[in-house]
Order: structure tokens, then C-alpha cells, then sequence
């Protein structure tokens, strides 16, 4: 409020005075960390309720994987820049890049494929099961987003704060997306519904979230769940398993919590006949 005049009464020019969830210096307050947790695990979790999303399948992968027309264009550009600076060790450096991005390409469309069919097949507006979520970025998780958005469906993205921001990719159903400061409160949003792990190629982060996934099934903290190594070559040349077996860092029977895919068909048989193990017939709404 303010007097006749149009100034501010003395008291509400205090911090003071602030309602306390209304005063964000406050709320950011190291101390205030414990309640920063709280609402960054209850305001999701809330929203996901109100929209009747059961259970989700959780796509990983590279952002750096791009679809095939736009990786084409990157190796062209930097093909012509080469051409009038032929000796740029630089420029050579960012075409071997290039093609290696543009040979992965086609992991892009499998995502969006994947996404689609499992979209295509389970979504209902009332119970919503098996609902695709990404990081909400772009590369892979774009493509998965893409293709449950193509198939007229809803899907999640747990976009988080970088020091270099990271922008939701279009596809991701505008409210169900969400963002996250605490990783370790968005990872944990990422496996309470989960059905199943799909983890495309990619980086740090890839490699992060799967081998947490793998740990927390192995370790019996979260129930057991298809996990799916998507490429088989790039994994088996990325992580050598069988050698991890024979050091005895881990059971042979560790191979046993992910399987191999190499198309969306695949990834998609695998999952569903997990689940038609344990119930003997495969019905999301029984799920």
C-alpha cells in the first residue's frame, strides 16, 4: 500500500516485513536450502499428479546428435570454409567432428521413431502411461520429445539450470516442462515414474544418469526395469562390461539389468516383454 501521496508507508520498504514466501533474497539464503529441495520436488510432482501421468519411459542421449539435414549442412559449411583455408588444422579438427555427428545421425530419427510408437500405443488422455521424458534438451532428447509431440502426444522435459543456459526444445508439451536447480532432485523426478531407461549414444551426462540407473537397480533401491543400451557398437566399444566382469568389479549377473537395442522396434519388444513376463500379458492399464 501506499499513503495519499504515493509513497511507500516506512514499513514496507523493510525485508523485514516481507511475507517470507514472498522475499526471494530470503528464500535463496543458504539456509533456505532444505526448503529449496522441498518445493523443487513437490511443485513437479504435483503437476504430474494433476495430469494423470502414471508412468514415464526416460529417453537419454547426446545433444549433440542432430538430424541428418542439419548435420549435412554442418559438414558442408565447414567443407567450403576448408576449401579457402585448406592448411586450418582447426577447421580439419571440426570436420572430422562433423562427420562423426552426421554418421550418428540416424540415431536422431530412431528416437523420435521410438517416441512415437510408444506414444502411438499407450497414451490415453484420463491415465496417461508410459509418457516419454527427456532432459527437455535439444539432440536426442529434441528427437524423442519430437516424436510423441508428431504423434499427437504429451510428453515431459526436466530442463535444469547451466551456468551456459539450456533452452527447451519445442517439442516439449508446454505444461509438463519443467526446470530444475538441484540435479540431484531432477534425477530423482526422472526415475519415481519410470517404466523403462532408454539411453541413447552421448556424453558425461548420458553415461551419468545411466550408470546411476544401473547402480540404484543393482543395489535394489529402485525396482527393477528395462534398462536399454540403444546402439550396440557404440556401446560395446564405449564401456567394455565383459571386462569389468573379468577384473571382478562387477557379477556376470550385473549383464543381466540392460539389454541391447538397435531399432525402436527392438527397444520397444524389450520392454514390453518384460512386463508381459511379469503380469503374462501386456496391458498398460494393468501396469
Amino acid at each position: 500500500m501506499a499513503d495519499e501521496n504515493g509513497r511507500r508507508r516506512w514499513w514496507e520498504q523493510y525485508p523485514s516485513y516481507s511475507l517470507a514466501y514472498e522475499d526471494i533474497e530470503f528464500l535463496n539464503r543458504d539456509e533456505l536450502r532444505p526448503v529449496r529441495l522441498q518445493l523443487e520436488l513437490l511443485k513437479p510432482e504435483m503437476i504430474l499428479s494433476e495430469h494423470n501421468i502414471r508412468s514415464t519411459i526416460v529417453v537419454f542421449g547426446g545433444t549433440r546428435i542432430i538430424e541428418r539435414s542439419k548435420a549435412e549442412s554442418s559438414v558442408s559449411r565447414i567443407k567450403k570454409r576448408l576449401e579457402a583455408d585448406p592448411g586450418n588444422r582447426r577447421l580439419k579438427h571440426r570436420l572430422a567432428v562433423a562427420k562423426s555427428i552426421l554418421a550418428k545421425a540416424h540415431y536422431y530419427e530412431d528416437a523420435k521413431q521410438f517416441a512415437a510408437i510408444v506414444s502411438r500405443e499407450t497414451q490415453k488422455p484420463i491415465q496417461r502411461e508410459f509418457v516419454i521424458v527427456t532432459g527437455g534438451g535439444p539432440g536426442i532428447m529434441e528427437a524423442a520429445n519430437r516424436g510423441a509431440h508428431e504423434s499427437r502426444s504429451v510428453s515431459i522435459g526436466f530442463n535444469i539450470v547451466l551456468p551456459h543456459e539450456q533452452y527447451p526444445n519445442r517439442y516439449v508439451t508446454r505444461d509438463l516442462c519443467f526446470r530444475f536447480r538441484y540435479f540431484a532432485i531432477r534425477k530423482l523426478h526422472f526415475l519415481l515414474r519410470a517404466k523403462a531407461l532408454v539411453a541413447f549414444p552421448g556424453g558425461f551426462g548420458t553415461l551419468d544418469e545411466l550408470f546411476e540407473a544401473l547402480t540404484l537397480v543393482q543395489t535394489r533401491k529402485v525396482r527393477a526395469l528395462p534398462i536399454i543400451l540403444y546402439g550396440t557398437e557404440y556401446w560395446k566399444k564405449l564401456v567394455d562390461f565383459d571386462f569389468m566382469v573379468s577384473e571382478g568389479s562387477i557379477d556376470p549377473d550385473d549383464l543381466k539389468l540392460f539389454k541391447y537395442a538397435d531399432s525402436p522396434e527392438d527397444a520397444w519388444r524389450i520392454i514390453r516383454e518384460f512386463y508381459e513376463k511379469k503380469t503374462n500379458s501386456f496391458s498398460v492399464e494393468g501396469l
